[in-house]
């Protein structure tokens, strides 16, 4: 079978280099601004899913929530775990994998670390799996990029310079996917990477979650949580809960 392009390229220090000028005021006042709609109860259990290096599990355990990140990086969790205390605790693990049955209030899946696999079946035991770690009452959000708003303003290529390295990156579309190839020289080498995500829309996503004994109860479409529209919002933010 061909190598899973995620397990090497976000176990790299190159994926980090690449991404360290990411928006985190961005991220974590769309996480704030999430919390203050959903209210979890005092020391509420959340699960990160692909939690990355931990610094949104931290902040989510800095309000004093009981929160468990999970990665399949083993480098993103060696780190993280030097933040480990009462309430927040990392683990490696295969999103496509049970984690605990029946034990979190929330499972959040932040900035795109969902449809990375090369058949929907994978997707699909992702979504069963956290059913399975949801309690009864629990939600489920799952943060995507809205697939319309994605093809309509891809990016041929583009060069970012970061820390001396040149990244020469190609964006396309093939089939379902989008791709983005990315090519650098470093220590001596010329290094290749891609990343491929599904191009998942709103009407795949009901399917999905109808398979997995989830149900979309809510969906917003930006990190401020405005509605969501198809045409112009560049995220689609689904709540979930189990299918009654």
């Amino acid at each position: 079978m061909e190598p899973e392009w995620f397990k090497d390229w976000f176990d790299s220090p190159y994926y980090h280099i690449l991404y360290k000028y990411r928006d985190e005021a961005e991220a974590e006042g769309f996480i704030d601004k999430l919390l203050g709609t959903l209210h979890p109860r005092p020391a509420a259990r959340i699960m990160d899913l692909a939690c990355g290096k931990g610094r949104y599990s931290i902040h989510l355990a800095d309000k004093g929530f009981e929160v468990t990140g999970l990665d399949l990086s083993e480098h993103n969790i060696t780190y993280a775990r030097q933040f480990e205390r009462d309430n927040l605790s990392f683990y490696t693990h295969d999103m496509r994998m049970p984690f605990r049955t029946n034990y979190f209030d929330f499972i959040f899946n932040f900035f795109t670390s969902f449809g990375y696999f090369d058949q929907e079946k994978e997707d699909l035991r992702t979504l069963k799996s956290v059913a399975t770690g949801l309690r009864p009452d629990g939600l489920f959000v799952l943060d995507f990029f809205n697939s319309r708003y994605v093809i309509d303003r891809l990016i041929g290529s583009e060069t970012k310079e970061i820390d001396g390295i040149t990244f020469q990156i190609q964006k396309h579309l093939n089939g379902q996917y989008v791709k983005k190839a990315i090519t650098f020289e470093a220590e001596g080498r010329r290094l290749f990477y891609e990343e491929k995500v599904r191009l998942f829309t709103l009407d795949d996503f009901e399917r999905l979650f109808r398979t997995a004994g989830l149900k979309i109860i809510r969906t917003y479409g930006d990190y401020q949580l405005h509605p969501f529209d198809t045409a112009t919002s560049p995220r689609l933010i689904l709540l979930a809960q189990h299918a009654s």
